[in-house]
């Protein structure tokens, strides 16, 4: 397939390119009741940014005109205009308000969860930006490089259509990981690339546009997190791995928003906010915590009074969270962005919870007495627990021996219940998307009439009638949901660029000379330098007499091929391997220099820290008197590292010395400018 032309493919490639994303992601033509609302969504986007546009465009020709006629007639268009832009957002929330699509469907007896929408993005051509940059910064030919940049566009054509499986988060950790290495690769902090990456706010619709891959990583991130979401709602609630599944998932959105909102503070899409990703962690924790509800009373609840007592509060740590998210939502801008279903349900759950608990309270105490052989003490530890604050006049041992007491408090409790369920109930009604959920309506209403026929048992006609306040019941819980931050959004990649050499020497941010070729021919198989460092090895200690100098190798430059070999990922030993059976006549190297644009270093230093993985060890040069002649110096040649097994096992590279240097110009060494600043009080201004 890469073998093809890049334009229009034929249809049998087509086919191939569909299987290949298709395989990778999610089928984007699937039917699914997900995918028809993410198709709904992008088409929501692209009126939103239309009608956007003409209110861009009305008001500009507000401010330019100074006909009355034309600014009624503009201020009419303009108030069309945004007439349009409201019903479109309206639209956009009930797309976001749809959260039975995310549900499983097989569920029916727990109340719905909410889950994030993938935030949608425009299509991104990196070809003919990466093969310019390719060819102009990196000097190679950027025609080389289209099937890895025709995988890198599949790949994130793949995400924007991911698998709702651990599959699909895979995919989007795989793209994300890339993401730095194309960073280092082709954004340089000195040239745009030219390439705009556009994502919309999913709750608003409007678009976001930027150069830098900042918000690229940040969209992405966000999308593992709403896949998360998606994957937490999909699970089966009525089976324990089910609730496991969805807590873990929970969690780890919860882990990912945060981790979003710690490193991207300054994206300037709303959704991705710090406030915005506050409550989202929150929601999302919640929701954790809902399940871990549920995953307790799954196989039933005791009907033991200790045992109706710790359920109690953990139902009133569900509707304490709940409450929290709700008035995150309700705070301003928040409450302008957010769903109002959203709002509405947070605050339906945190009645439905509340309930519930005054309901095990109540059932604690007018269902069990004290018995002699109950545990007195741990029964009173037990309710002592329960309250903040007790009713005026009573103490956990007059409420549990006192029969009347028990009856009064548990009649009390009884009575917030229903009073919280017929609540929960009023604001349901008060939402037209949240009416459309039955399963949840049948939930509260079930719950409200358990909590009526509990008081009916209770009931006695000839008691008179005693409308005490229940206490609150405290909040508590065995199992918090915590924030997770999954393992499987950091994914080991090899890089797409991979030929074009290590990413910490051949990167974007470097700049480098085009590829020399230097003749290399060995004397006494001595080539008169040495190599260091790791790949891509570098020159050091260049003998200025050899023929390679002349030839115009230079310290501190970089082999990049011996011969027909490419050496970027190559060590030292490899590319000794290569140069050692070199003949006479010599073999080409191709190298390239390292061209710094930061100001000079200073000349004494001797260490080099230009972003390389090693520091080199720098090159002293040794001057004698000025007033010898050239002809009178003598020069000590230097052993190269091919001849340094040979003539001196035992001497370290670190102590060999250089040959002096002519200032006159005479020699041939002296032409050529060391790439590395020398010791020299004559070079004082010399850069590599």
């Amino acid at each position: 397939v890469r073998s093809q032309p890049r334009g229009r493919p034929p249809q049998f490639l087509l086919i191939l390119r569909f299987l290949f994303e298709t395989l990778k992601g999610c089928n984007p033509f699937a039917q699914t009741g997900r995918s028809k609302l993410q198709n709904k969504r992008a088409s929501l986007n692209q009126q939103i940014i239309k009608q956007m546009r003409m209110r861009a465009g009305a008001e500009n020709l507000l401010r330019a005109t100074s006909n009355n006629k034309v600014k009624e007639m503009v201020l009419l268009e303009l108030s069309y205009v945004n007439s349009n832009l409201q019903l479109l957002t309206g639209e956009l929330d009930g797309l976001n308000s749809s959260v039975d699509v995310y549900q499983n469907s097989q569920e029916t007896a727990n109340i719905p969860l909410i889950a994030l929408g993938l935030k949608e993005t425009k299509e991104v051509d990196f070809s003919a930006p990466f093969k310019d940059f390719i060819s102009e910064h990196y000097s190679e030919d950027g025609s080389r490089y289209e099937d890895e940049i025709a995988d890198l566009m599949d790949l994130r054509q793949a995400c924007r259509t991911p698998s709702r499986t651990e599959a699909g988060v895979e995919l989007l950790s795989k793209y994300s990981s890339h993401l730095p290495l194309v960073e280092s690769r082709f954004f340089s902090p000195n040239r745009p690339t030219g390439i705009f990456f556009t994502w919309y706010d999913s709750f608003t619709g409007v678009p976001v546009c930027q150069q830098n891959l900042s918000l690229e990583k940040a969209s992405v991130l966000f999308n593992m997190a709403a896949l998360y979401s998606q994957i937490g709602t999909r699970s089966n609630r009525q089976s324990a791995a089910g609730l496991e599944e969805a807590i873990s998932s929970f969690q780890k959105a919860a882990g990912i928003l945060n981790h979003l909102k710690e490193t991207y503070t300054h994206i300037p899409s709303y959704d991705m906010s710090p406030a915005m990703l506050s409550m989202l962690i929150r929601l999302m924790l919640a929701q954790a915590q809902e399940c871990l509800f549920e995953k307790t009373a799954l196989p039933g609840v005791r009907n033991h009074f200790s045992s109706l007592m710790k359920m109690a509060q953990e139902a009133a740590k569900v509707s304490e969270i709940y409450d929290q998210v709700h008035q995150s939502m309700i705070q301003m801008p928040i409450k302008d962005h957010v769903p109002f279903f959203w709002s509405t349900m947070s605050q339906v759950k945190t009645n439905h919870y509340r309930s519930m608990a005054h309901y095990f309270v109540a059932s604690a105490l007018l269902d069990h007495e004290l018995n002699p052989r109950d545990d007195e003490d741990q029964q009173e530890k037990t309710l002592s627990q329960v309250y903040d604050k007790f009713p005026e006049g009573c103490s956990p041992m007059d409420i549990l021996k006192k029969k009347e007491e028990r009856d009064r408090i548990g009649k009390a409790h009884i009575r917030r219940a229903i009073l919280g369920h017929e609540e929960a109930l009023r604001i349901y009604s008060l939402c037209h998307n949240l009416n459309k959920l039955d399963a949840l309506q049948d939930i509260l209403r079930a719950s409200h009439q358990r909590s009526l026929n509990k008081y009916s048992e209770s009931e006695n006609e000839e008691e008179f009638t005693d409308y005490m306040e229940a206490p609150d019941i405290l909040p508590k819980t065995e199992h918090r949901a915590e924030m997770e931050f999954p393992a499987a959004a950091k994914v080991k990649v090899t890089d797409f660029f991979h030929k074009l050499g290590p990413v910490s020497v051949f990167s974007a941010k470097q700049r480098w000379t085009a590829p020399r070729t230097v003749r290399c021919r060995p004397e006494d198989r001595d080539v008169g330098f040495t190599l260091k460092g790791e790949s891509p090895v570098q020159v050091v200690s260049l003998d200025p007499l050899c023929p390679a100098a002349a030839d115009g190798l230079k310290e501190g430059d970089y082999i990049v091929a011996v011969g027909d070999t490419d050496c970027k990922w190559m060590s030292v030993g490899d590319v000794m391997r290569l140069l050692k059976d070199v003949d006479e006549e010599g073999i080409d190297i191709q190298v390239v220099s390292l061209m710094d644009s930061n100001p000079p270093m200073p000349t004494k230093s001797a260490t080099f820290s230009g972003n390389l993985p090693k520091t080199y060890s720098m090159i002293c040069l040794a001057h004698n008197d000025q007033d010898k002649s050239s002809k009178s110096r003598k020069v000590a040649k230097k052993s190269s590292f091919l001849s340094w097994g040979l003539k001196n096992k035992l001497k370290s590279a670190s102590t060999l010395s250089l040959p002096t240097a002519d200032h006159s110009g005479a020699l041939p060494w002296n032409k050529p400018r060391p790439t590395f600043p020398s010791s020299s009080p004559y070079n004082d201004g010399a850069l590599y």
